[in-house]
Parts: structure tokens; sequence; C-alpha cells
């Protein structure tokens, strides 16, 4: 499946990863938000991802960040990608503003067992599951792992936001619910329960996160309501919820899911783009999802097409890598990256750069800097699944032809190539990158060589020919 699962690239620093989004820094003002595929329920991620379902999540939240900016500013700067969006970098808020216009869900389940207080407030006896609430109330959460409840004086008292700020996140939250309910009513959708969060920007309250979508919110089908109320489903990621319980084995939920559920889920998810945006949903199965990330982020200037990863076994092989980075300074379209990783005194953190490097959206290679028994190289090359070339730091011939082989003698399945001199080191990892515009740069490269060549050809010869001719006449000239 052409699926977003897991994002990476070496060229910018994560800030956050949460269940299904993704934040990387692009400087103190700014940072990108990639918005996955993942799915996740009961607190638990799927392993399975679900086509489109990041594209929908990002572009909707776009639709009403949009849709809404005359009621609170928010933190959008631009959209660079159908899965990824430009945002100021706010101070969040560590509240989650929960509006709820039924008796349903987990409230309901609470209610059932006879709880009456939520955040607060006062639910009256009598009212049935999935009814509607005179008027939408706000149940707030503490924005953490657990998602606490808590009232509004809980909120100040504990000192997450002052009563100002509070005031004005709950009346903005319930703005924004208000919009939202009616234009989802004009489409046939009843926006039930949704969450709102906010930061500070330059000292002003924004909006943040995410608006009205699947993931964030819960809509029914306004015609399934009117026939029984009861039985309304939920138009989101509920229908994986019901699948997920309805199939547990030994009491917890499957961590994957079937096609056909997957398949699903994913029109599910497009329909309610749809049904909100009264348009559909571009299409973007006619591009590899990481092929097309990368040109767009090459495209903002955010990274490089392609990256060299230069790991040395010991601070002590510095002076080498520079020596292979010179080469690779011709081309400034390639990022290159230093670590400092041995493959017996600290192992396991290739298995950590083989996570970033293996999901890297951005074509990728690795030069082995390592002497002596080199075991760096196979240890990269059998967790990598990009290109490993070695280049070890070979004092003198001597040691060359002692060490070689621990560089040349790969085990099976583990292609790691060699090259001794830095120069075909650093060329050898630009050409496996395969990227056009380096191939035209290699290509020119070449050709200059050959025209060198060939003048020094020429040159050599008619000095040579000038030579001939001078010889020549010293030998007429003694006839």
């Amino acid at each position: 499946m052409n699926c977003l699962q897991t994002f990476s690239t070496p060229q910018l620093q994560k800030l956050h990863s949460g269940k299904v989004r993704d934040s990387y820094k692009i400087d103190e003002e700014r940072r990108l938000i990639v918005v996955t595929d993942r799915i996740s329920a009961f607190n638990k991620n799927s392993k399975t991802p679900i086509p489109h379902k990041g594209a929908v999540l990002n572009s909707l939240a776009n639709f009403w960040f949009k849709k809404t900016e005359h009621i609170v500013p928010n933190h959008v700067i631009k959209a660079i990608d159908p899965n990824m969006t430009l945002v100021h970098e706010a101070q969040a808020i560590k509240v989650e503003m929960i509006v709820r216009g039924f008796l349903t869900g987990s409230m309901w389940r609470g209610y059932e067992k006879g709880e009456r207080s939520i955040c607060g407030l006062s639910i009256p006896d009598g009212m049935q599951k999935n009814q509607a609430f005179d008027s939408p109330i706000l149940t707030p959460t503490t924005k953490d792992e657990d998602d606490t409840n808590i009232s509004p004086e809980a909120i100040v008292a504990n000192g997450l936001v002052s009563q100002d700020t509070y005031d004005k996140m709950a009346a903005i939250a319930l703005q924004l619910f208000d919009l939202g309910s009616k234009h989802a009513a004009e489409r046939g959708l009843i926006l039930v329960d949704t969450k709102y969060e906010f930061g500070i920007l330059n000292g002003d309250l924004i909006l943040i996160d995410e608006i009205h979508t699947p993931d964030s919110s819960r809509f029914w089908r306004a015609s399934e309501y009117q026939e029984d109320p009861r039985t309304s489903t939920e138009v989101s990621k509920e229908y994986v919820r019901q699948w997920l319980l309805e199939n547990k084995q030994e009491g917890k939920v499957p961590d994957r899911l079937p096609e056909n559920v997957v398949q699903e889920t994913s029109r599910l998810y497009q329909e309610i783009y749809e049904i909100l945006t009264d348009e559909k949903l571009p299409n973007l199965s006619n591009e590899d999802i990481n092929d097309r990330l990368s040109r767009n982020l090459v495209n903002e200037g955010f990274i490089r097409e392609g990256y060299v990863a230069i790991i040395m076994g010991s601070p002590s092989d510095l002076e080498h890598c520079q020596k292979i980075h010179r080469y690779l300074q011709s081309f400034p379209q390639v990022a290159t990256e230093f670590r400092v990783i041995s493959a017996h005194k600290n192992g396991e953190e290739i298995l950590k750069a083989a996570h970033t490097y293996n999901n890297s959206v951005e074509p990728g290679a690795v030069i082995a800097v390592a002497g002596r028994s080199n075991g760096l190289g196979g240890a990269l090359a059998a967790n990598l699944n990009l290109p490993v070339i070695n280049c070890p730091p070979f004092k003198d011939s001597v040691d060359l032809q002692t060490n070689v082989n621990s560089s040349l003698v790969m085990p099976s399945k583990t292609p790691a190539t060699t090259a001794v001199h830095p120069d075909n080191a650093a060329y050898a990892a630009l050409r496996s990158l395969n990227i056009p515009s380096v191939r035209r740069q290699m290509s020119e490269m070449i050709r200059n060589i050959k025209q060198q060549l060939k003048e020094a050809d020429q040159r050599i010869r008619e000095e040579q020919w000038i030579k001939e001719q001078h010889g020549l006449k010293a030998l007429k000239k003694e006839a």
C-alpha cells in the first residue's frame, strides 16, 4: 500500500511524535507537522495504516482553520503537501477543550453507572443514550497521556491557564462548535462532540493542532439519528473501534486490520472529507508518497535532495571523514551527516540510526569509516536498506594489506562495498543516490575529465612531435 506509516528524515530535528502526527523543527519560529496514515484506538496504534487518512486529516483541518479564522487566529502558515503543514511555533496550553452536544461515548458509559457529575457540571437524571443536551456543554481534560477530566476551577487553580484565558478558550470553543454544527447540518451530518486545542503566539490566544476532523470529532448521519437516536453510528474511526471490539482475542484487541476493514475505513474518511468540503480529495495514488513528500520539502528549501551519512567508529577517524566530505561538498544538493558509532562499543545505536535512515523520505547512502577489524560496515549493511560503502582509514600499505579483508569480505546478505580512497567512496555514495541533478553533475564531471585527457593527449603529442622535428633537423645537420 502507498501509505505513510512512518515519516523520517535525518535533515530535520524531530520535536514530537504522537499517535498520528509528527512534528519537526524548521527554525525557532516554525515547525512542520506531518500527518501520517497511522490509526489508533483504545490508546493503541494499529500496525496497519489507512490509505489517504493523513491527507484527509491534514486537508480537512486546514479547511476548517481557514473557515474559522474570523473567530480565532490559528497556527497555520501554509500547507506544503496534502500530508504536511507549516505552522507557527506556539506555546501549547496543556488543556483540551471538549465540547459535547449529546450524551454519548465515554460520558454515556459513566452515566449508565450512575455518574451525574463531570468537570464540575451536573447532568440531570432521566436522559437517554445519544440524547442531545439543551445546549452544548464543556468538559475539559488535561492534555497528557491520561486525558483526565478536570473542572474549570481546577484548571485555573493548578496554574494551567489564567481565569481570563480559560474564559476566552471556553467562549471560542462554543463558537467553533456552533459554526461546525451548522455547517455539518447543512450537509446531513451531526457534529456530536469534538476537542479544541489552544496555544499562545506573541501573547495572543490561537487555535492549534486540528479541528473538526474524524479523529478529533464524532459525526453522525442526521438521517440515521432521526430514525433511531440510540443506534446512530459514527462516520469516522468508530467503525474500526467496533471491529476491534468484535474481534478480541484473549481479551486483547488485534494489532492489525484486515484488508476489507482498511479499505472501508479509508472510504469513510474520504467520504466525510467530501461531504464537509464539497469537493473530492485529490488523487494521490499515482506517485509514491515518499517521493512526493521529499519533492515538496526540497521545493520549500527545508531539506536537500538526498544525504550521505558518514559514520565513523571513533572520533580519531574524523580527519579521514573530512577528506571524504571535501569531495561531497562539490554537490550542494546533497546533505552530509557525521556520526560516531562503534560496532563493538555502542552497537545499539546502529538500530536507532537504522530507524531514521530506513524510513527516510529522501534517498540516502552511508559511508562506514572504521579501521583494523572493520565490524562497522557489516553491522550497518545488515541493518540498513540503503547503500553502505566502506572506506577504512588505512595508515599505509602495510595496514591496507593486513586489514582490507575485513572490509572486502562480508557475511551473506550483507552487501557493503569498499572504496579504498576517499574520493571514490564519496563518488560511489553520490552515484548510488540516483538523483537526476547529481547524475547530470556526474556526467559533466566525466565529460570534463575526458576533455582534459583529450587536451593532455593533444598537448603531449604536439610536444612530442615538435621534439621529433627538432631531432630530425639535428640528424640532417649531422648528415
